[in-house]
């Protein structure tokens, strides 16, 4: 496969700043307040693993006119450097005192004056990276200022995402179908969850992911009862079904599918529940259009995993969920998430049920939404659940 080239140029963050601002003077923000990784990075480009450490915290300000201003940890000031941001302000951290709390005050007065309307992610899956006492002490100086909720406006702008951003997810979830396929010839009776978990993540390394900041699953006779601990000891049986379910990563963007494996020929009732996931997957990327909702997608889906009663819910919560930066974006498949799906949108359809009592049945697919329905990121599950015959 040919790499691909890392990284986006300036015109690719030129144009979501514009979108951005375009809805903040509609909303008469003065300017944004960013602090969480997925956030900073959609619109600097800054692109490292010391988020992983929550020592210093990090802020980027967008102004409803003018270039992102970095107030940052100094020892960031490098990196930040390299992407298109130019205006940095550092203080070195961590701080006794002050850690960035007077710099990040002063900044944003310099952007909005006295007093202005400052918009901040409040809502649902959105968070503050800074000490709650540092952010009562910007909001104690800032007194004059008014903050605002600027989740749908942040969200709904990262939703939709460029042919630059989707070629990148294309890419990472054809890396992870190169693994997902080539695994039959590697699993075997006998093996450790651990064992599989170990030998998936080094194999997607080699097909060329930069890391697998997710891999959930499990395997039991009959059937799996648990997709997200990580893996134990147990010791793969003829008749086990395990899933494994992925995060890779390429150049800071993710895919989020899973496959299933059956170790000798699978029960009649493995492969009902299998049939069934797999039949609400393609009702959902049928029912995948602009226009459509995600709670057109979960009705499309529940109806199958249901078996024809549209009532009766999947008590996994949602069936699929946005995609990009990070694993899990918003908009949630949800029976009452009536976001309107757009071109652009990059999503994942993950249908789930329970049988036999207390077994789980998980499929997951990516897709992109374009002006004429749904196109596979991933490349689509067999129809038959894949039987391992080591």
């Amino acid at each position: 496969m040919t790499e691909l080239t890392r990284g986006f140029e300036t015109v690719e963050f030129k144009q979501r700043l514009a979108r951005v601002q375009t809805s903040m003077q509609a909303q008469q923000l003065d300017v944004l307040l960013l602090s969480c990784e997925a956030d900073v990075r959609y619109f600097s480009g800054f692109l490292t693993q010391f988020w992983q450490s929550p020592t210093r915290p990090w802020f980027l300000l967008v102004p409803q006119s003018g270039e992102p201003v970095a107030v940052i940890p100094s020892i960031g000031e490098h990196c930040m450097s390299q992407t298109w941001i130019s205006d940095i302000r550092t203080w070195p951290s961590p701080h006794e005192t002050d850690d960035g709390v007077s710099l990040l005050s002063d900044t944003i007065i310099s952007l909005t004056g006295d007093s202005g309307r400052i918009g901040l992610p409040m809502g649902r899956e959105s968070y503050l990276r800074m000490p709650v006492s540092d952010f009562e002490k910007v909001k104690s100086t800032l007194a004059k200022h008014e903050w605002v909720d600027a989740t749908q406006l942040l969200q709904h702008t990262r939703m939709i995402k460029s042919s630059a951003e989707i070629t990148k997810i294309r890419h990472v979830c054809q890396l992870a179908s190169d693994v997902f396929e080539g695994a039959p010839n590697w699993l075997h009776t006998g093996m450790s969850e651990i064992e599989v978990f170990r030998e998936f993540k080094i194999r997607a390394l080699q097909v060329g992911v930069d890391d697998v900041s997710y891999l959930v699953g499990g395997a039991g006779l009959g059937g799996y009862e648990d997709i997200i601990s990580p893996p134990g000891n147990h010791l793969i049986q003829a008749g086990d079904v395990l899933i494994l379910d992925t995060g890779c990563v390429w150049d800071g963007y993710f895919c989020d599918y899973d496959r299933n494996y059956s170790f000798g020929p699978a029960s009649n009732a493995v492969n009902t529940a299998y049939q069934r996931a797999w039949d609400a997957t393609e009702a959902g990327f049928t029912a995948a259009k602009p226009g459509a909702s995600f709670a057109d997608l979960f009705n499309a889906m529940n109806t199958i995993l249901s078996d024809g009663n549209p009532t009766a819910e999947s008590n996994v919560g949602r069936l699929g969920h946005g995609l990009g930066t990070q694993l899990t974006e918003p908009a949630s498949i949800t029976s009452f998430d009536n976001t309107t799906l757009e071109t652009g949108m990059v999503i994942t359809l993950e249908p789930g049920l329970v049988y036999d009592g207390t077994k789980m049945m998980v499929h997951e697919e990516n897709i992109v939404i374009t002006d004429t329905g749904a196109e596979l990121l991933s490349r689509r599950a067999s129809q038959q659940i894949i039987e391992v015959k080591n």
